[in-house]
């Protein structure tokens, strides 16, 4: 486990940031980082591309584990560079019931300022597999920049976030 990116570490503010969640065309409306800080702690789980085999697999772990991030007084969040319809239909098909962000516009802004954008590689142009713990003052906590074919778990992030 990493705990930096290429431009956070832990104990560094966390970048704002709003992003769509759900139908664009609906009324989901957008997620905004700062909503949160007093009131929750927040899980950002990045992740490279709705319906891929791994990524399809870690976001029903997380629906599976939501008793534990309600239980640390933490929202989870998905985040990637999918178009928000994608993510919709996605997060539809899994039976998912907590927010996923579309980070498509402007293209991966989000990912950049969290230092998670691929450049090289292995699914470049995606967000790497990411797990950033903030807490309620909107301090990370937490930081695992994950190996991309591989489901990460949260139990290490939710006890950063308890302190």
């Amino acid at each position: 486990m990493a705990e930096q990116t290429k431009t956070l570490k832990v104990g560094d503010q966390a970048p704002d940031f709003e992003l769509p969640q759900g139908d664009p065309l609906g009324d989901s409306g957008t997620f905004k980082l700062s909503d949160y800080r007093g009131k929750k702690n927040v899980v950002l789980a990045f992740f490279p591309a709705a319906f891929s085999p791994v990524c399809s697999q870690e976001m029903p772990r997380i629906q599976q584990e939501k008793g534990k991030f309600d239980a640390s007084d933490a929202e989870v969040v998905g985040i990637s560079i999918d178009q928000p319809f994608a993510l919709e239909a996605w997060r539809q098909q899994l039976g998912l019931n907590f927010p996923m962000l579309s980070d498509f516009h402007p293209l991966a802004a989000v990912t950049k300022t969290y230092g998670l954008l691929r450049e090289e590689g292995l699914a470049a142009g995606m967000s790497e597999r990411a797990v950033i713990g903030v807490d309620r003052q909107g301090i990370i906590r937490y930081i695992d920049v994950h190996p991309i074919l591989e489901v990460p778990e949260f139990d290490t992030c939710l006890a950063a976030l308890k302190g």
